[in-house]
């Protein structure tokens, strides 16, 4: 094909996800694997499934950007970088047109980012310091419990008295957890617990007025906790198309403005710069 394609590459410290987009600002590949500890070799490989199928080969590529923890392990297809805060951003300027606030929950760490009616970054806050309320969490309690993390989804919702946990700390909950078996609670309530958990911890790290939108990887094998979230806030929340390439279709996006610079097909504002 002589049509080129647009590459996004968010290298996250659990996930790679890539994302493919022509100059439509349509997605026509993706993909998403375990990070482990080559970075570049994961990267690579998710590269060549996105491509594949999307129909294209590398040649094809006009321009790609990386982003995430890893982002500078790329350099076989790409020296160019933007923040993970600027590609969400991206991202949710280009797929909501308003003012947003867009939560994302990773393996690591989360992000609160809000965009204003002109779809500039108004602030952003992240939690960094503590892995409660990231995927990370999830994952360990997933095997406190002895269950697999993508049956965890499921059995929240058959819970029919949440238990609630009064920790935030991974450590501490992981004692809550057990102590909480030892007494014959149920693992669905306890699971909707610690869900319940998650929401809490992000929805209290900023405000959040006007539309919400949640994005990565854990609302996306767990879209209950987005149902969580809107019951909590007392109002829908947006659960968008693939939510954990949110941060690679931002950095697919950026790659389309950098080979654009004229703007007309992206509608950049002026004045936007990356953070």
């Amino acid at each position: 094909m002589t049509t080129p394609v647009f590459v996004g590459l968010d290298i996250g410290s659990s996930r790679t996800k890539v994302a493919v987009i022509d100059a439509d600002r349509e997605v026509l590949g993706h993909a998403v694997r375990k990070s482990g500890t080559d970075f570049t070799a994961t990267a690579a490989a998710c590269l060549d499934e996105s491509l594949e199928m999307a129909g294209f080969r590398r040649d094809g590529i006009a321009s790609a950007i990386s982003t995430g923890y890893g982002r500078a392990n790329v350099a076989f297809v790409t020296t160019r970088h933007k923040t993970e805060i600027g590609c969400l951003s991206r991202w949710g300027r280009d797929r909501f047109h308003g003012a947003i606030t867009i939560i994302d929950i990773g393996g690591q760490d989360n992000k609160v980012i809000k965009l204003d009616p002109d779809g500039r970054r108004a602030g952003f806050k992240m939690n960094r310091k503590c892995a409660a309320g990231t995927g990370a969490f999830l994952e360990e309690m997933s095997m406190r419990l002895d269950i697999p993390l993508e049956a965890m989804d499921g059995l929240a919702r058959q819970s029919q008295e949440m238990v609630k946990l009064g920790s935030y700390c991974t450590v501490f909950s992981a004692t809550e957890v057990l102590e909480n078996i030892r007494h014959g609670k149920k693992v669905p309530d306890i699971v909707k617990g610690l869900f319940y958990s998650v929401v809490r911890r992000v929805l209290e790290m900023d405000s959040h007025a006007g539309r919400v939108v949640m994005t990565g990887g854990v609302v996306a094998h767990n879209p209950y906790i987005v149902e969580m979230a809107g019951e909590m806030t007392g109002r829908p929340v947006l659960f968008p198309e693939l939510p954990q390439l949110a941060g690679a279709i931002g950095a697919a996006l950026y790659a389309l403005d950098e080979a654009d610079p004229i703007g007309i097909r992206n509608d950049i504002p002026a004045g936007e710069t990356d953070g």
